[in-house]
């Protein structure tokens, strides 16, 4: 497994942050039914873990909204950490839009 750590600066109040990255993950399990699978989550105050498959990976990790950014680390398999930058810019990309 390998690490993928971000953190995502954000100008909203952080009940706002993590509303929209509770309903985020509720819409991804909705949109990528198809390729999306096994998708679990665990909230408490303002952070989470989670769990899920992606086209024949299992990742996991955990969200952290704090007042002024969005941390999230994940473990991803050694198999898709060659795309590691990728994700990491996919991923700050939407979680950048959706913040904004």
């Amino acid at each position: 497994m390998s690490k993928l750590n971000l953190s995502i600066p954000h100008q909203l109040s952080q009940e706002e942050a993590l509303t929209r990255i509770k309903n985020l993950l509720k819409n991804l399990k909705e949109e990528q039914a198809g390729t999306i699978s096994n998708i679990k989550e665990e909230w408490n105050d303002t952070g989470g873990n989670f769990e899920f498959s992606a086209m024949g990976f299992d990742l996991s990790g955990n969200i952290l909204v704090n007042p002024f950014s969005v941390d999230i680390e994940a473990e991803v398999p050694f198999a898709v950490s060659m795309f590691s930058g990728t994700i990491k810019n996919i991923i700050t990309q939407k979680a950048s839009e959706l913040l904004s």
